[in-house]
């Protein structure tokens, strides 16, 4: 992973992008990384894993819907029940 600086990158944005295409560029700010710039190929593989694990996670529940497995919750209790189902959803997929 190659990192540059904010300026560096506005600097030299054609290079940045050719770096890119090959290794993610890690831009910072006051020392502080910001941002990322990943190739579109890298990009795509990115959203392909997140869309699989998406569907893993409906899968999941529509699963618990069918064996009849499901609560009524409050709305205060969903972040708690959406963080169970996605890591649910991991470790369903790391078995696969």
């Amino acid at each position: 992973m190659h990192n540059v600086s904010a300026h560096e990158a506005k600097a030299r944005f054609g290079q940045l992008l050719e770096t890119a295409r090959r290794e993610p560029v890690v831009i910072e700010r006051d020392g502080r990384a910001v941002a990322v710039v990943v190739s579109k190929e890298e990009y795509d593989a990115l959203n392909a894993i997140k869309l699989q694990q998406l569907r893993a996670e409906i899968d999941l529940g529509l699963a618990d819907l069918e064996r009849g497995a499901c609560t009524d919750y409050e709305a205060e209790d969903l972040p708690t029940l959406a963080a169970r189902i996605k890591a649910a959803g991991r470790e369903r997929l790391a078995k696969k």
